[in-house]
């Protein structure tokens, strides 16, 4: 549902619509906020000749040994450690925290979504970014609480001082996304210290890192970016004990089929979480993979060195037709094209291209197999060359 569709007040606070009477939901016994929420939509299949660039997914098949650990996991009869220990450990030792200060999950989005419902409820309020993750609006009012969100810059990035303005006496949860999606760009190290430094003690903070192994892989690498676990150093929750970071193995890793992820924070923050979560939601052979892909590094490392370098050139590529985009450090690009994002997306569908429109916004485009780029780079031309000279989304006037 469009922003414009929901009521909203001062700093961009909003409430769910209710069903209409004419709708056949109203007449059931649903809370009327769940009946008005527009179900995730997820990224179109993509048929035999096409290529899929619309829900953020690794191009390559799963690291070595990853597919063989799984298939040796075959005791399907068997319930799964419901703490996921050994995965749980093995982060816990690599990121320099106790095995109770990380929390596993099925998928990044899962912890957020226990992560609301540990902070969040009636009369309170979450404040994000907008445009951000899709799902955050849905997570906040199935909990009950209001979403405050604030507007991106100019250049598609976060306003952190607008945010820090934004915390009130209801704020419960602030999501930070680095990088962010749908838009690629990053949150300043500095910037987000300087932010941490306002933000209420009692306020949790979650800064959301799907997409962090993209950040420093690339040639337009921003090493001023925030990381939540730097490497050879304490995670920033060892200044922040407010602070929760997520991570994910669906993108990096690419085991988004599998559905993995971790959260790493103060032991008290995620015993809550815990406290909300579906009981064996992790299957063994998610943790499996998981820490197989943990032990295949060297070839991750490269892969996503790749798909880095693939972004870049791809985002050069378009600068150079004209395009007006913002520099990606995710393993997507953004397209900012206003009330053009439908049409758009329906002639790169034609053209066998599945992108994911977020009208009427922009477009955001995957970074797939190599084979892509050539057909993406065509059908773009073609279509920046029917814009008109003015059009915001040309560079060139």
């Amino acid at each position: 549902m469009p922003l414009a569709a929901y009521p909203a007040n001062r700093l961009g606070r909003v409430t769910e619509t209710t069903p209409s009477a004419t709708d056949p939901r109203a007449a059931l016994r649903l809370r009327p906020e769940i009946a008005a929420l527009p179900a995730y939509r997820q990224g179109k299949a993509a048929a035999a000749d096409a290529f899929k660039l619309s829900s953020n997914e690794n191009p390559f098949d799963p690291l070595p040994g990853v597919v063989d650990a799984v298939a040796a996991a075959t005791q399907f009869n068997r319930y799964p450690d419901a703490t996921a220990l050994a995965l749980r450990t093995e982060l816990a030792a690599r990121h320099g925290v106790s095995p109770d200060e990380v929390h596993i999950g099925s998928g990044s989005v899962a912890l957020l979504a226990q992560l609301v419902l540990a902070t969040s409820g009636p009369g309170t309020e979450v404040v994000y970014s907008w445009r951000s993750f899709e799902a955050y609006p849905s997570l906040v009012t199935v909990s009950g609480a209001a979403s405050v969100r604030v507007p991106n810059t100019p250049e598609h990035g976060h306003d952190l001082p607008a945010i820090a303005a934004a915390i009130g006496d209801a704020t419960s949860l602030v999501i930070i996304c680095s990088p962010n999606n749908p838009t690629g760009t990053v949150v300043g190290a500095d910037e987000f210290e300087a932010f941490m430094a306002t933000v209420p003690s009692e306020v949790i903070v979650v800064l959301d890192e799907a997409y962090a192994e993209f950040v420093s892989a690339g040639s337009a690498a921003e090493p001023a970016a925030v990381n939540g676990l730097p490497r050879g150093a304490a995670p920033l929750t060892a200044r922040h004990p407010n602070l929760v970071i997520l991570r994910t193995f669906s993108k990096a890793y690419g085991l988004a089929g599998l559905r993995v992820g971790f959260a790493i924070g103060a032991e008290a923050i995620l015993d809550a979480a815990r406290s909300t979560a579906i009981p064996l939601s992790v299957t063994a052979q998610g943790e499996t993979a998981a820490l197989a892909s943990l032990a295949a590094e060297k070839q991750l490392l490269e892969r996503v060195r790749t798909i880095a370098a693939r972004r870049d050139a791809l985002h050069d590529a378009l600068t150079a037709q004209g395009w007006a985009l913002p520099r990606s450090f995710a393993n997507f690009l953004w397209l900012p094209l206003g009330d053009d994002t439908a049409a758009v997306a329906e002639r790169l569908n034609a053209a066998g291209l599945v992108v994911r429109a977020f009208a009427p916004e922009g477009i955001r485009i995957s970074i797939g197999e190599e084979e892509s780029v050539p057909r993406l780079l065509s059908a773009l031309q073609q279509i920046i060359d029917e814009l008109a000279p003015g059009h915001p989304v040309r560079r060139l006037a």
